[in-house]
């Protein structure tokens, strides 16, 4: 190691600066470096390696971004941004592409599928985790002491909150077209941009609604009333921000109805105990990252006259979400303590 560390000191001091620093990126033992500075650096595909006079050193790490795919338009093989200026070096060659990467919705699944995966958001899966996380929770406390939660309820409320997410997406772009085309951050999604029709958007809901149907079926007669029940949430959610400056905390009351559900699951009852504060224990958490997540699109919220928890709140957010952090920290305390969980419980919360 520290033969190959000397070695590659003497390359570098050949090198311009930043290609040595690429080079210690991606080099190994066995690896050479290339003689022409011009070429690609190995083990890195496409990603373009400037002379130090065609260009500033951080150009040489514009490949390693992984860019939203709608930066493309800021480089062209002619050499000229998004803006239209050139972008040519002092040399007069044109300065090299960036390097745009894909989701992998867009690298393995096929075109015509691509817009529908866009729809559930596939491609975004920290909704889907969310949405999970509180019926595995439940589960989890509603398993028998020593024994880990069942595999096969897991596996099942895991499929049933990728489609319970994706149709929940699927109904709140259809209901918000009309505004999501204001919206800088939701202009592209593929209804409101035109990719899909409304009719294809509906079509797609309703295969998500038939295959979450075959999941529930697999449950308790208890859990199917109140899984089934939780539709109503689902489908209302969309209109909340036309109407309260708390959408989030319908949204909290809407994505954590699973801490209801895992334990019915197994238990075919609810001990109100120890669910219900679960349960708003998880409203509370839905409070504090959406109120933030929602801070991105005030300017735009406030043209189209809609509402959330940011607009209310204002200058005022950290101690309302601080709040609601203690809030969901008490919940659970009380949510362990009733399920006689043990002090191990609460520190590790």
């Amino acid at each position: 190691m520290a033969l190959w560390l000397s070695l590659s000191a003497g390359k570098f001091r050949r090198r311009p600066s930043h290609v040595a620093f690429l080079y210690f990126l991606s080099a190994s033992p066995s690896s050479s470096f290339p003689e022409n500075p011009n070429n690609h650096v190995s083990n890195i595909k496409n990603l373009p390696v400037t002379n130090s006079r065609s260009a500033p050193p951080w150009r040489a790490l514009d490949g390693l971004c992984c860019c939203n795919p709608s930066l493309a338009s800021f480089s062209s093989l002619s050499g000229k941004a998004g803006d239209g200026k050139d972008r040519r070096s002092e040399e007069g060659r044109a300065s090299p592409p960036l390097v745009v990467a894909s989701s992998w919705v867009h690298i393995y699944l096929p075109e015509f599928a691509q817009p529908y995966a866009l729809l559930a958001r596939l491609d975004k899966p920290i909704g889907t985790w969310l949405l999970a996380w509180p019926c595995m929770w439940s589960m989890t406390m509603a398993a028998n002491p020593g024994e880990f939660p069942n595999l096969k309820m897991l596996a099942l409320f895991g499929c049933g909150a990728v489609l319970l997410r994706g149709a929940g997406c699927t109904i709140n772009d259809l209901l918000d077209r009309d505004i999501d085309i204001k919206v800088e951050r939701t202009k592209s999604r593929p209804i409101a941009s035109g990719i899909l029709t409304p009719f294809q958007g509906l079509s797609f809901l309703g295969l998500q609604l038939l295959l979450g149907l075959g999941i529930l079926l697999q449950l308790n007669n208890y859990s199917r009333i109140l899984g089934a029940s939780s539709l109503l949430l689902v489908f209302s959610y969309p209109l909340m921000k036309r109407l309260t400056f708390w959408p989030q905390a319908y949204l909290g009351l809407t994505f954590n109805w699973g801490a209801l559900l895992g334990w019915a699951a197994i238990k075919e009852s609810l001990d109100l105990a120890i669910v219900l504060p679960l349960y708003f224990s998880g409203v509370f958490w839905t409070l504090v990252y959406d109120t933030v997540y929602a801070h991105q699109d005030k300017e735009d919220d406030l043209k189209v006259g809609v509402k959330s928890t940011a607009l209310r709140f204002q200058n005022s957010t950290k101690g309302w979400i601080g709040g609601f952090g203690v809030a969901c920290m008490s919940c659970l305390t009380i949510s362990g303590y009733n399920a006689e969980l043990g002090a191990c419980f609460s520190l590790l919360l």
